[in-house]
């Protein structure tokens, strides 16, 4: 691989290129061949004036070859990389290469003079006679719901007015370049092509760049939507998917994933986390749901959303969080990828300090000796019959106001539960909280249980180890 690097650097150098970091098409290459010889190929100047993502792709997806790059932009070279340890005949080689590579590009300029000389809206149509699932419905019928489903989520993203109306018009042409010539030819191209011609086509500039980041994020490494509207098509195109394909039992076995739903799910997830937005995942898939031509039960939208929480799960193991750091958080914030990300971050800080053990062990009592019930107990300061009772009462309605105090309370936990267990530890020395008097009882209970709550949408301390 390392050799196979430097030989294509070198190559590059001789016309006074680079070529662009292509880890994925370096690893494809690297497992094709076992005796690397490079060609430098040449191609005609004027299939430049095509779309730099189209020649690339020519390049990449179909002949393996390596593009090369001055100053950051394309020139009319290639480089292959043949399996030989010495060509007899290195410029018959590169003169078949460079004759396969012109005759995809000529096709490639008449697909793209064909699909430009119409414009864009043009072409959704002929959406109806794409089918995406039989009881889902067609591509335009598609279009159709994420034409109420992406404003919807835009909405719930805080977007203005102006965003959501460029949302809205996103939606109506996020499907139309599956049908144009070059996206049928090269599927790796949607999304990118339509925000070509949707430029070309006239429409503005963020519907433009919606179109592309609808697909994003392709895979865990690539980067997620950089603009509020492209986020919100990205989200909902991926919520409509879920939600209608697991209503219709289209889920995910074993390997086959034929609809692309655990991308889908890792999609959502990794495009709230990279952009740390707050997003309730279930109100999507609700709305989502409520979209869909077929009935969708609550219980397939229960099981959706654990299938996206389980993803979740993964992304926040390989972040590093321990694992009962990640149960926790997730029992309380499965549903906001962002914020379960900010709770382990958090949590994980908190539990390595010395402080934690004590104070997590006084907190533990509490939340022990009500985890049975199975009622919400209003606090009764007025039947206190201890002076520790009234402390410890005050020592929790201050901690909950320093919960509430900072933009994300999961900072504060670690410092409040170690405030609390002072109060805490005295309580349970000086006081039965089984009272044998029935509103004394109640009055106590009613006291732990709402310090046993404190880390409610936080994390449920009880998975931590140690409790």
């Amino acid at each position: 691989r390392q050799r196979v690097g430097n030989l294509v650097s070198q190559a590059a150098a001789t016309v006074g290129g680079t070529v662009p970091e292509e880890n994925a098409l370096l690893d494809e290459v690297t497992d094709l061949i076992e005796a690397p010889t490079v060609l430098l190929g040449t191609f005609e100047a004027r299939f430049l004036d095509l779309p730099a993502p189209v020649l690339t792709s020519v390049m990449k997806k179909h002949q393996r070859y390596f593009p090369v790059t001055q100053g950051g932009a394309l020139v009319n070279h290639f480089i292959a990389v043949a399996n030989s340890n010495g060509l007899a005949h290195p410029a018959v080689v590169c003169e078949g290469y460079e004759g396969v590579i012109r005759a995809r590009y000529a096709d490639a300029a008449y697909f793209y003079r064909a699909d430009t000389s119409r414009s864009l809206e043009s072409f959704l149509p002929r959406l109806a006679t794409l089918t995406f699932h039989t009881k889902l419905g067609s591509m335009l019928d598609r279009v159709e719901r994420l034409k109420v489903l992406a404003p919807q989520v835009a909405a719930m993203l805080g977007a203005s007015k102006a965003a959501i109306a460029i949302v809205t018009r996103a939606a109506e042409l996020s499907k139309a370049d599956l049908m144009t010539h070059m996206v049928v030819e090269m599927t790796s191209l949607q999304g990118i092509m339509g925000e070509i011609y949707a430029l070309q086509s006239g429409e503005p500039a963020a519907v433009a760049q919606a179109l592309r980041e609808q697909y994003l994020p392709r895979s865990a490494s690539d980067d997620a939507p950089a603009s509020l509207p492209g986020l919100a098509l990205s989200l909902a195109d991926k919520l409509d998917a879920l939600a209608g394909l697991f209503a219709v039992k289209a889920i995910p076995t074993g390997s086959a994933d034929p609809f692309g739903l655990r991308r889908a799910a890792l999609g959502i997830v990794n495009s709230l986390i990279a952009t740390s937005t707050d997003f309730s995942v279930r109100a999507g898939l609700a709305a989502a749901g409520a979209l869909q031509p077929v009935p969708v039960s609550d219980e397939a939208l229960a099981e959706t959303a654990t299938f996206i929480e389980r993803r979740l799960q993964g992304v926040l193991a390989d972040m590093g969080y321990a694992f009962d750091v990640v149960d926790a958080v997730l029992a309380e914030r499965g549903d906001n990828p962002a914020a379960a990300v900010r709770a382990c971050a958090a949590l994980s800080k908190t539990v390595a300090l010395p402080m934690w053990a004590d104070a997590f062990t006084a907190y533990a009592r509490c939340a022990r000796i009500t985890r049975t019930l199975d009622t919400a107990l209003a606090l009764s300061p007025a039947v206190y019959a201890e002076a520790v009772e009234n402390a410890l009462q005050d020592a929790y309605s201050d901690a909950a106001i320093q919960l509430k105090a900072p933009a994300e309370p999961a900072d504060a936990l670690g410092s409040v539960l170690a405030d609390l267990q002072q109060p805490i530890n005295a309580y349970f020395e000086r006081v039965l909280v089984n009272a044998d008097d029935e509103r004394l009882r109640q009055a106590r209970l009613a006291l732990v249980q709402h310090i046993a709550q404190l880390p409610a949408g936080i994390a449920d301390l009880s998975k931590l180890q140690g409790f």
